[in-house]
């Protein structure tokens, strides 16, 4: 027989509710309906077995990642000049689970040394996740609460792993697991608090009132898989008397795989408004081959994000907005484009890349990635078009080296040649200067306790 017994403060249910809410009566509720469907979940799972089978695991990651850069900018606020600055990653990782029921809580803290003049800072500190999901049938769950949502490759729906805060989002999630996939997301946004910085908090981000997604994925063979990704999200406008506007995606990925050989095409089509009341008419195309040799991967591909042929006076936008994906791991580390429209004015992306991974022990492996950068559609100066549309080129290198379980080492150096075209993006301040960008990260993630129990 095994006793439990719960104890918590009020100034203690206050504290945390002011890291997730500038309302603690929000989590207050939060907090209740989790414990009614902890113990709710834990009678169903007395009633439907003899046994009640029981697990524990914690984990910790101390992640501190050191990062400098030269000649280009993130957001137009950057400076260009060289910085160096380093962001710490310390998260703590509680999953429950039973016959019944799992809860899992992720409180994180991000810290920033070297940034913005100042030696040290507390960027956020949060919860990356934190839901119970009951098990309803054999195959079907509920989760609900803050919770990650990595949906394919990542390119629409990530949880940001790179990013020392990651991604998540607020809301309810069904899942179905069988041969058939499939899981239907219910999210919202809240007037997150501003104590910490919104740029390293998992949520504050998002501009969306409303978040609606449907995820299937069907093996019809060994060699034949389907994916398909259909998003609804609703935003609140404050510009006219129109109170919402909704932005739709619909699309998905067809895999082939024979052997060392494996062939993919993924598309979306992209309508409803956008924030300035223009109608959306926009796609993204992503093909790519990939052959495997044993110790060598190689992926060749390219994407395609639809622009604008002309920005002038519009009722209708084709500009693709990739969403709540990532972009660094399809359009390079160093991030010249990630806010779509806004990084290539427009104009629409065409991005033929090759990657090449070599796997040189059982504990190193090696990773280049190329990649060519062009604008669908010409660029403006000062009204007028300009001739081509070559961006520029870049190039990716990095180390992976892992020596003990737990711990993880990774260099990366990545440099742009760029094109006279990429000044006008307002990303590279002059390309006669080669941008550069490099980081040292280390992941130390030990698990603290693990354990399995059953109970009569």
């Amino acid at each position: 027989m095994i006793d439990y017994q719960l104890v918590l403060h009020d100034e203690q249910v206050f504290f945390v509710s002011r890291l997730i809410s500038p309302n603690p009566a929000i989590l207050n509720f939060y907090f209740v309906a989790f414990l009614i469907t902890f113990f709710r979940a834990g009678d169903l799972s007395a009633q439907s077995a003899d046994t009640l089978h029981r697990e524990i695991s914690i984990d910790f990651e101390l992640r501190p990642r050191a990062e400098f850069l030269d000649n280009f900018r993130w957001t137009a606020a950057d400076t260009a000049k060289p910085n160096l600055y380093i962001t710490q990653r310390n998260r703590l990782s509680i999953t429950y689970k039973t016959n019944r029921l799992s809860l899992h809580v992720s409180p994180q803290e991000i810290h920033v040394w070297g940034d913005a003049g100042r030696f040290s800072r507390v960027g956020s500190v949060n919860f990356f996740e934190l839901y119970a999901e009951p098990v309803l049938t054999k195959n079907f769950s509920v989760r609900i609460g803050r919770q990650a949502l990595s949906l394919d490759n990542g390119r629409i729906f990530s949880a940001a792993p790179w990013g020392q805060q990651s991604r998540a989002h607020e809301g309810i999630r069904l899942l179905y697991k069988k041969r058939l996939e499939t899981d239907l997301t219910l999210a919202f946004t809240r007037p997150y608090g501003q104590y910490f910085d919104p740029a390293y908090s998992p949520v504050a981000s998002h501009t969306y009132k409303y978040l609606f997604v449907h995820h299937l994925k069907y093996r019809f063979s060994n060699n034949i898989t389907l994916t398909t990704i259909n998003a609804m999200d609703v935003f609140r406008r404050t510009t006219n008397d129109r109170q919402y506007y909704q932005r739709i995606n619909n699309g998905g990925r067809l895999e082939y795989t024979q052997g060392s050989i494996y062939g993919t095409v993924s598309a979306f089509y992209q309508y409803g408004e956008n924030a300035a009341s223009e109608k959306l008419r926009a796609y993204y195309i992503q093909p790519e081959i990939s052959a495997n040799t044993g110790k060598t991967l190689f992926r060749l591909g390219a994407e395609i994000l639809s622009g604008e042929k002309n920005t002038a006076s519009k009722e209708i936008s084709r500009s693709f907005v990739p969403l709540y994906g990532v972009a660094w791991k399809f359009m390079g580390n160093m991030n010249l484009f990630t806010r779509f429209p806004a990084d290539v004015n427009e104009k629409g992306l065409v991005n033929p890349y090759l990657f090449i991974i070599f796997q040189a022990g059982e504990k190193l492996s090696l990773r280049s990635d190329a990649h060519l950068f062009y604008s669908q559609y010409p660029l403006l100066n000062e009204g007028n078009e300009i001739d081509g549309k070559y961006l520029g080129f870049e190039s990716d290198l990095s180390l992976n080296y892992k020596p003990l379980k737990g711990i993880e080492i990774t260099y990366g150096f990545s440099v742009t040649v760029a094109n006279k075209r990429m000044e006008l993006l307002n990303k590279i301040p002059d390309a006669g200067k080669t941008p550069v960008w490099s980081y040292l990260m280390v992941s130390l993630s030990p698990r603290l306790l693990s354990r399995k129990w059953i109970t009569l």
